[in-house]
């Protein structure tokens, strides 16, 4: 099952069924162009087989920066660092696919220089909302950055709408209080993931790798309305797949009207049709890898496993039953794993993770 490849409604085959996951990494220069230790620590990742090579979040507009080092996707400046990037990972067989992000509201404001952006004013994350016009103006942004990432040579993009950025805003009823088109019933405060999912689709070809990331809990999510999202998505046939992120996959959901059985088999019991399922969370084994595949999953995102060791898929290919090097680990391993050093000093931020 690890090694057997998996074919995408649009055409394209990922040669196993690892992911890396789209993970923050602050290790790109501030203008949002593409560094060495960012090329160096993805490329490494597809040199250690990963099936599919998810880039960081990459935001669509200088106003949608969410954290220092981002590596952007917002202007042609970007494309010759994206170009040298995405041939690298295809060199090794690897699925190359960009993740297009804005953090709305969680975008810093002393990182835009000014108040950041939101479906509605919030007090407090001292966003204001956006005009009607502006809304419109992300979409095209997000609809551009995926133009832009096809001529740089990717297979694919992510359209990211979960962890609290600016998709997760207007899907919340907590966060998105707009009284337009965009606002109030479910299927108004998801109409813009809809028209970025159909606009990109339509501009950017029926062969060309078409996901979005959800999270069904945190930040005003309901399980329900993101499993009706995840429904239309899929019947919508726009979509080649859906990468559920579930922070632990093995966990019950935190709200009581959802439990009495696992939070990921809220989303494997939907009717995927030829949409393809990759969740996230806490897959750290060989033997937690088996477990989600079968669980109805198609591919499993890994995230810590895949910092600890570039070649996880190759290791877990060989021994269903590796385990991952123990934790904290020293600095100088994770440079021996492509971690450049504003990488492992973000890494830092996970308690137990890094030793000296």
């Amino acid at each position: 099952m690890l090694e057997t490849a998996l074919q995408f409604a649009c055409g394209q085959s990922m040669k196993n069924r690892f992911m890396l996951a789209p993970l923050t990494n602050t290790q790109s220069h501030e203008d949002g162009t593409l560094s060495e230790d960012e090329y160096n620590w993805l490329t490494m990742r597809a040199k250690g087989q990963f099936g599919l090579v998810m880039t960081c979040a990459s935001h669509v507009s200088a106003l949608g920066k969410g954290f220092p080092g981002q590596l952007g996707i917002f202007s042609d400046k970007h494309i010759e660092g994206h170009q040298r990037l995405a041939s690298k990972i295809k060199e090794y067989g690897s699925l190359a696919v960009i993740q297009l992000h804005h953090a709305g509201m969680r975008s810093p404001a002393d990182l835009i220089g000014q108040a950041p952006l939101c479906p509605s004013d919030n007090e407090k994350h001292g966003a204001r909302g956006l005009s009607l016009e502006e809304v419109h103006q992300l979409k095209k942004d997000f609809v551009e950055a995926a133009v832009r990432a096809k001529k740089c040579g990717y297979d694919g993009v992510e359209i990211h709408g979960a962890h609290g950025y600016v998709l997760t805003q207007f899907l919340s009823a907590d966060i998105n209080k707009r009284t337009d088109d965009y606002g109030g019933s479910l299927k108004n405060r998801a109409r813009l993931l809809f028209e970025i999912v159909k606009e990109v689709r339509k501009v950017c070809g029926a062969d060309f790798l078409l996901g979005v990331r959800l999270s069904p809990e945190r930040f005003g999510m309901d399980i329900a309305e993101v499993k009706t999202v995840c429904q239309q998505l899929i019947d919508s046939q726009l979509i080649d797949f859906l990468d559920i992120s579930l922070w632990d996959v093995f966990k019950n959901p935190e709200e009581t009207a959802y439990q009495g059985q696992s939070l990921l088999s809220h989303f494997t019991a939907l009717d995927y049709k030829n949409v393809k399922l990759t969740v996230a969370g806490k897959i750290r084994t060989g033997e937690d890898v088996r477990k989600v595949l079968v669980s109805g999953v198609d591919f499993v995102t890994v995230g810590r496993a895949g910092i600890l060791h570039h070649d996880f898929p190759a290791k877990v290919i060989e021994n269903a039953s590796f385990e991952p090097i123990a934790t904290p680990v020293a600095k100088d391993y994770l440079k021996q794993e492509g971690l450049g050093e504003k990488f492992i000093e973000y890494m830092g931020r996970w308690k137990g993770f890094v030793g000296e």
